[in-house]
């Protein structure tokens, strides 16, 4: 069963509106989790980021403005607006903001 956790998706929303970048911070606003996986915004101010690290399930990352670098498994992508990239599961990757950006996290969570 889904749980939206966040209401503004209740009806058709902008996702670049649903969160706001705020200075030297990164932020996130959970939208929707259930057994299968998580929806999640997030917006990065200039300079900011989440060091290298992995997950036991798939992401995508879509980033709906401005423009994010990503390492995974040491490759760099730089990723624009408009653009989406996979991190597979178990691989390590890292997200950086070499200016302001936001993004919507797709987590697939593996069946068990």
């Amino acid at each position: 069963m889904s749980t939206i956790v966040d209401e503004a998706v209740s009806a058709p929303a902008a996702l670049a509106a649903l969160v706001q970048v705020q200075p030297g911070a990164v932020v996130s606003r959970t939208l929707l989790r259930n057994p299968g996986g998580t929806l999640t915004l997030f917006a990065f101010d200039a300079g900011q980021g989440l060091s290298e690290h992995s997950t036991p399930h798939d992401a995508s990352v879509l980033v709906l403005e401005g423009v994010a670098r990503v390492s995974i498994a040491g490759a760099g992508h730089t990723v624009p607006a408009g653009q989406i990239l996979h991190l597979p599961a178990g691989v390590p990757h890292a997200l950086e903001a070499p200016e302001a950006f936001k993004m919507l996290l797709v987590m697939l969570r593996t069946a068990v």
